[in-house]
């Protein structure tokens, strides 16, 4: 999938931005703060409906304006023109559109435009909870796999119906509890699988893309952890039903899955140094993208987001040469430093556009 056009309305700090964009690799060069990360994250919201940086929709919003616009012009690996857009007027609902015709539902856009970011904020997948690893798994499968996107919505409405029957403060009603816990357990087969299934196969991808960035002897390992994996979800449910109401929350379940991140067998979050932490990153990212190609039949967009910090000019390198290369498409970079981003287009053999980004606008300076 490639996007050549966009047009970009209040969307935070860009007032007004079209861009006519190099099907191969797009750089954007400013200061901290000039809208880089927002361009960026333009093009997130119009492969998944929403931000990467997690604010609600109206914080997007530029301030003093009624409304943002997003419009993007793509054509796919096949060669279809698609047009997709999205919008939000302040106190309304926001609107996504494929070929000017607007979605039913926003699920019903997930996976038409594949894309993958790697960004500062991806360290939360190591420092951060589980909830933000089970998301990486998520997101990914998502765009592939409609059931399962279905499948996880389903289990956390009934999820959500669970828990306020436990806070509710009445007696709880053993029929309308087994009834809820019958729906969390069909949906929640069907998402253990799923994930099990993608992490099972992403392992071996990740590992060759961490050896390639890091070439060096370390033993880099993810694995898939869940309470179903252990015994019975329907008795897990029922044995932990008085428990659960005492705390308030269902303790079992799909919910509390853990994706085990190792560095010579033990948590790369107290092994790993940062150089080691940011190529286990990249690599992860790498081996989603792969992934996503394979089983979606699209080539996704690749985001990179002041990713090169913390990194040796080694594995820069390595970096380069592999996104470059002709398993990757479209990739869209952001630096602070133009030599920085000078050195990476030298390396480049192939179309590259150079925008500067300064204080909302962007511009182009150089291409081939």
């Amino acid at each position: 999938m490639l996007l050549n056009e966009i047009s970009i309305f209040n969307y935070r700090s860009l007032s007004s931005v079209e861009l006519s964009l190099s099907p191969k690799i797009n750089c954007f060069i400013g200061s901290n703060g000039v809208g880089k990360t927002n361009l960026l994250d333009a093009v997130y919201y119009l492969s998944f409906c929403k931000s990467a940086i997690g604010a609600s929709d109206s914080q997007h919003i530029k301030h003093d304006e009624l409304f943002f616009l997003i419009q993007g012009s793509y054509v796919s690996d096949v060669g279809v023109n698609e047009e997709f857009s999205c919008g939000l007027k302040r106190g309304d609902k926001k609107q996504f559109k494929h070929n000017k015709k607007s979605y039913d539902k926003l699920s019903e856009h997930i996976g038409r435009v594949p894309l993958v970011m790697i960004s500062p904020a991806d360290h939360n997948l190591i420092s951060g909870g589980s909830d933000e690893r089970r998301r990486f798994i998520d997101v990914v499968i998502s765009q592939y796999d409609k059931e399962y996107l279905h499948a996880l919505i389903r289990y956390n409405r009934a999820l959500t119906q669970r828990n306020v029957m436990l806070r509710s403060g009445h007696e709880l009603d053993p029929e309308m509890m087994e009834l809820v816990e019958q729906m969390m357990i069909a949906e929640a087969v069907k998402v253990y699988e799923g994930r099990k299934s993608f992490v099972e196969h992403l392992i071996p991808i990740f590992r060759h893309f961490y050896q390639e960035i890091a070439g060096l002897d370390e033993d880099v390992s993810l694995s898939y952890r869940s309470n179903l994996s252990d015994e019975s979800f329907a008795e897990q449910l029922a044995a932990s039903r008085y428990d659960d109401r005492r705390v308030g929350y269902t303790t079992k379940g799909v919910h509390k899955d853990e994706l085990v991140m190792q560095l010579n067998g033990y948590a790369i979050k107290k092994e790993g140094s940062q150089g080691q932490n940011k190529s286990y990153l990249v690599a992860l990212k790498l081996a989603q993208f792969d992934f996503l190609r394979r089983c979606s039949g699209e080539t996704p967009i690749l985001l990179l987001d002041d990713i090169f910090d913390k990194l040796d000019s080694r594995r820069v390198e390595q970096i380069v040469k592999l996104v470059s290369g002709e398993r990757f498409g479209q990739i869209f970079i952001t630096d602070v430093n133009r030599d920085h981003i000078d050195s990476i287009l030298e390396c480049v053999d192939g179309d590259y556009k150079l925008f500067e980004v300064a204080a909302g606008n962007v511009n182009l300076v150089k291409e081939k």
